[in-house]
């Protein structure tokens, strides 16, 4: 770089030789995805907060003899432990999930940037959506959820991100 006056603007920008390159993630790395934190939540709810939701059921009074509003109320449960679950793990682990480290993808927001809890918070909330699954069999996969929260699945090894 050549010396510069005192009143000269510099020439070269800093930021010029920084290339970013996202590679979305196609479907079959999904679908591990998918798979692996599925059989992450089952075994959760299995051995641990299974148990825990039903003490809280009873001993809070939401429990009933009414088969079909106790199923409701488990029903609930599992729909909010299982958003939480998925929103705090790719809020603290820079948009990974279990599955996602598996299969070396990460969720960031479409301009490269990492995604903060109120976006994981917003894509899992959109997973709600009956038949939003169905939507990520398009190919590029670019479900719902990515759509609707301006997110990616990238592809790690084939991808370059910004600083």
């Amino acid at each position: 770089m050549e010396h510069l006056d005192s009143n000269q603007a510099p020439t070269d920008n800093l930021l010029d030789d920084i290339s970013v390159n996202l590679v979305q993630a196609n479907g079959n790395l999904r679908f591990v995805n998918l798979l692996v934190d599925h059989i992450v939540l089952y075994l959760l709810w299995k051995f641990l907060l299974g148990r825990i939701v039903g003490v809280i059921i009873v001993f809070s009074g939401l429990y009933t003899e009414d088969r079909t509003l106790f199923l409701l109320e488990l029903y609930v449960f599992v729909i909010i432990f299982d958003v939480l679950i998925f929103a705090g793990q790719e809020a603290l682990m820079g948009g990974k999930t279990i599955g996602k480290f598996v299969t070396g993808t990460r969720a960031i927001n479409s301009d490269g940037a990492g995604i903060n809890f109120k976006t994981a918070l917003l894509r899992s909330l959109s997973r709600i959506v009956p038949f939003e699954a169905f939507s990520a069999l398009s190919s590029p996969c670019y479900p719902w959820h990515d759509r609707w929260t301006g997110t990616l699945v990238i592809n790690e090894k084939l991808s370059r991100l910004p600083l």
